[in-house]
């Protein structure tokens, strides 16, 4: 059912999955509104070097979308500049009445200078170089009269750009958090789309084995292999699957920027974070195994128990990904259940299947696995990362869920 217009209006204000669609577009319309609140603020305050507070805000925002982001910027600007500001102005009280000792003043500014530069590289990185940079304009310039004055003048309109940053990514937040989640999702469907693609691609050409073959018996009636020396042709991968397959990749490649502001953002330990990154890399890969075997399956018979076998996996399979994709992108009562209760031992006839078909049931087995695992390490730190969705958003989802009769574990 279409939405009312009004939702649809609001929904990349309201709604987090809305806002990971709109993501550019809703930073640059933050980025300008931020620039013209500043440029307002200045006219109304008339603060001297109230290009500071422009240029702060755009510092902060230009190049970074996310919230986590944003906030560690901001909190290193301002750092910087206090901490630039009181060394600068330790330099300008030393500096009165040293005139004999004038070099001693100088080889002190390259001291802490190298100080600074070598704590920078090692753990302070953009607040060491800021704190250099603030320390540097305040000794370097030639009027010492008012140059304390000045400094605390741009040090004020640094604080109050960067308030103006945080303040707008409260107002419009792209959270972090929210990217990891959906791009994990969207990979989850993409790739249960793949996966189910390989196993129509097998599918469509394996042949299979009844009692009437008339292929020679080599030992195991439920296995029939062709004679005359007939060998086995590779059928070409589908191209669309492996341009899926890229754009898989290039979505796991894009998490990888968000997973230090998404530990921030939520709380938890950012080992966590790279331990479900290293999961959702592994699938991706077991995936790409599957795709690159399938070829070979084309032309190699299976047996109708382990046919069904396979169906039974690839209808399970793929179901789990989309549902845990649905659950990622939505705080809502649906849990992240078993994967599937399907088990290879159950099925002892797959050992006397050629070596390929064991080898691509092992990978399903691996894969099957694999997300088991993601799904389990979701479930259990899910109330942190749902957190980031925003309270507006999930106490709308409660309102949803309860009207429908349903029951929430999100306590707001």
């Amino acid at each position: 059912m279409k939405r009312p217009f009004w939702q649809q209006f609001t929904a990349p204000i309201i709604e987090p999955y809305a806002r990971y669609q709109h993501a550019d577009i809703l930073h640059a319309i933050r980025l300008g509104v931020a620039v013209l609140t500043a440029l307002l603020l200045n006219r109304l305050t008339h603060l001297p070097h109230g290009e500071w507070t422009t240029i702060t805000v755009f510092v902060i925002l230009g190049l970074l979308q996310y919230q986590g982001a944003i906030y560690t910027k901001a909190k290193e600007r301002v750092l910087g500049t206090l901490l630039g500001v009181v060394v600068g102005l330790g330099f300008l009280w030393l500096s009165q009445d040293i005139d004999t000792w004038l070099w001693l003043y100088y080889v002190l500014i390259g001291i802490i200078s190298g100080i600074i530069g070598y704590v920078a590289v090692k753990q302070l990185g953009y607040i060491g170089l800021l704190t250099g940079i603030t320390m540097l304009m305040i000794v370097s310039s030639p009027n010492h009269n008012n140059i304390a004055q000045d400094g605390l003048y741009r040090a004020f309109n640094i604080l109050l750009g960067a308030g103006v940053a945080v303040a707008a990514t409260l107002i419009l937040p792209l959270k972090s958090t929210l990217m990891w989640r959906f791009l994990l999702a969207s990979n989850l469907d993409a790739c249960a789309s793949l996966y189910a693609s390989v196993g129509h691609h097998i599918d469509a050409d394996t042949a299979i084995t009844h009692p009437n073959s008339h292929y020679k018996n080599e030992g195991k009636s439920h296995i029939m292999y062709p004679t005359h020396g007939y060998a086995i042709a590779d059928t070409p991968v589908d191209k669309a699957l492996l341009k899926s397959l890229e754009g898989i990749n290039k979505r796991l490649l894009a998490v990888r920027p968000h997973i230090a502001a998404t530990a921030s953002e939520t709380g938890l330990d950012k080992d966590i974070i790279e331990t479900i990154q290293r999961f959702h890399r592994n699938i991706i890969g077991t995936i790409d195994l599957l795709l690159t075997a399938a070829p070979r399956l084309a032309n190699i018979e299976i047996d109708d128990d382990n046919h069904i076998l396979l169906l039974h996996y690839q209808h399970e399979l793929t179901q789990a990904m989309q549902h845990m994709a649905a659950v990622l992108r939505s705080p809502n009562d649906e849990l992240f259940r078993p994967i599937t209760r399907i088990a290879v031992s159950d099925y002892p006839s797959v050992n006397h299947l050629p070596f390929e078909w064991q080898g691509y049931f092992w990978l399903t087995k691996t894969l099957q696995t694999q997300l088991q695992q993601l799904s389990d390490l979701l479930q259990l730190y899910r109330p942190q990362w749902f957190a980031a969705s925003g309270v507006r958003y999930q106490r709308r989802e409660q309102h949803r869920i309860k009207k429908q009769g349903g029951e929430t574990d999100l306590h707001l």
